[in-house]
């Protein structure tokens, strides 16, 4: 596969608008990278996708942009993401496990209203710039409305599956306490809140299996299939919690959720690092489906995930960042990288799912697992027009022999020309379109210093220059 070079692009006025015919290098078709098409995006959705010249002759009343030395494929999915962590990321670095306890809990709960959107739209603003167009919001513990959320993500242009926590359990690790009557009532409320929305997707969020009563877990389970949404839940990603839940019921998380009659395809398990054969079968015979949380997994120093055990046995999964960096391409990377680590090297797994799988992963998979399948993650007629432009005449590309390995293992965000959520400009060469991304910039600064200022973080480890000092001492 050749790709001509990117010669001088289009206004990107152009690209925007009424109906657009757009004719790339490359489209990447849900059946793999193809030469010689194109797609007519009209209002938010893809109206045609297939052969160039046939669809210039379908719709002679429209011009054809002409992107040379570029890549039309789908936007990225985060299947898990926390949008109000974004003002503490570096405050996970280097920290043991369980880390909400110690720093996310008393971090959200230090968020004002103007913190919480500042800290979100931030957040969609990382995960723009870096080619998701869907961001998974796993519920925040910030003593504000979800909406504020909400209106954070779609003032930046990004999708959102928007998780309410629904814990009811008395913990102040987890933010629950709240009668369960109460939760259901106000789960029910956040369900119908945004039908017709755009851009919000509605979804209920646990925030652990031990933060909500049996009753809760089953009814937010009953709640969101009659919704067509999903329950977020951490599952089975730290040892301390598969024990704790061991000594509680007798049985590991993904087990008691079986037994309380909450696991099933509207379960989106965050994590599922620490899963036995037995539980694997589970996710499989019920239809849940788990995030794949590579890089949290290595920043937390948590097992990895066993991906491709899952891909074998029929399992859903996407992909997710769990708020540590708003990167797709570096998240497809450590998601392959992982796996080869974790079991390809023991067993002379040479392909670890080879690079079209974690892009599959990455986009579609990752809309099937977050209840948006029927919507977005391809590029194909009738799909929401969520799509990137990407640069492939660099040297990272030039001379393609295999696209989508090329795509996982050299790809990277600077390649990112633009981005498209709902078949509007997004993104622009890294900057956002149609508002002030460098006052969001100012201001996040003076509220991060704010916020954790007066947050009640704990740490295990120094700050790294600290580390580096204390270390030349001894």
């Amino acid at each position: 596969m050749r790709h001509e070079p990117a010669a001088t692009l289009p206004d990107p006025r152009r690209l925007s608008g009424g109906p657009r015919l757009l004719r790339p290098a490359v489209v990447m078709t849900p059946e793999g990278p193809v030469e010689g098409y194109a797609a007519v995006v009209d209002g938010g959705t893809f109206r045609a996708v297939g052969p160039a010249a046939l669809l210039e002759r379908e719709h002679p009343g429209l011009t054809p942009v002409l992107l040379p030395g570029h890549v039309l494929m789908p936007g990225f999915v985060d299947a898990h993401h926390h949008l109000t962590q974004s003002f503490g990321a570096a405050l996970a670095f280097g920290e043991p496990s369980e880390i909400f306890r110690r720093v996310w809990v008393p971090l959200e709960g230090a968020l004002d209203e103007e913190a919480a959107y500042t800290a979100a739209k931030l957040a969609a603003l990382e995960s723009l710039r870096g080619g998701f167009t869907t961001v998974t919001e796993a519920g925040t513990r910030a003593p504000v409305d979800a909406g504020v959320v909400a209106a954070a993500a779609g003032d930046a242009g990004i999708r959102c599956v928007l998780g309410l926590v629904c814990n009811d359990v008395p913990d102040a690790a987890v933010a629950g306490g709240t009668d369960g009557a109460a939760v259901l009532a106000a789960a029910e409320r956040h369900l119908s809140r945004y039908e017709g929305a755009e851009l919000v997707h509605p979804s209920l969020a646990v925030s652990v299996p031990e933060a909500a009563t049996a009753r809760t877990l089953r009814d937010t389970a009953r709640l969101a299939a009659e919704a067509g949404a999903v329950v977020q839940i951490h599952v089975n990603e730290h040892l301390a919690a598969v024990e704790r839940s061991l000594v509680r019921h007798g049985l590991r998380p993904l087990e008691y959720l079986r037994e309380v009659g909450a696991l099933g395809p509207q379960l989106l398990a965050a994590h599922a690092t620490l899963v036995t054969p037995a539980e694997l079968t589970l996710l499989a015979d019920t239809g849940a489906a788990v995030s794949y949380n590579p890089v949290a997994s290595a920043w937390k120093g948590n097992a990895v995930a066993p991906a491709t055990t899952m891909a074998e046995r029929g399992i859903r999964f996407g992909l997710g960042t769990d708020g540590t960096r708003g990167d797709a391409f570096r998240l497809v990377e450590a998601a392959e990288f992982a796996q080869r680590l974790a079991y390809g090297l023991a067993t002379g797994d040479s392909s670890c799912g080879a690079g079209w799988s974690w892009l599959e992963r990455g986009g579609p998979g990752g809309a099937d697992a977050v209840g948006l399948g029927a919507l977005t993650g391809r590029i194909a007629a009738g799909a929401a027009a969520d799509f990137l432009l990407v640069d492939v005449s660099g040297p990272e590309m030039r001379t393609s022999r295999d696209l989508p390995w090329e795509l996982v293992r050299r790809g990277n965000r600077d390649q990112i020309t633009a981005v498209f959520v709902a078949g509007r400009l997004r993104m622009w060469r890294g900057r956002a379109v149609g508002w002030d991304d460098r006052a969001l910039l100012q201001r996040a600064a003076e509220l991060a210093d704010e916020v954790v200022a007066r947050a009640a973080v704990t740490r295990a480890h120094p700050t790294s220059t600290a580390a580096r000092a204390g270390s030349a001492l001894r």
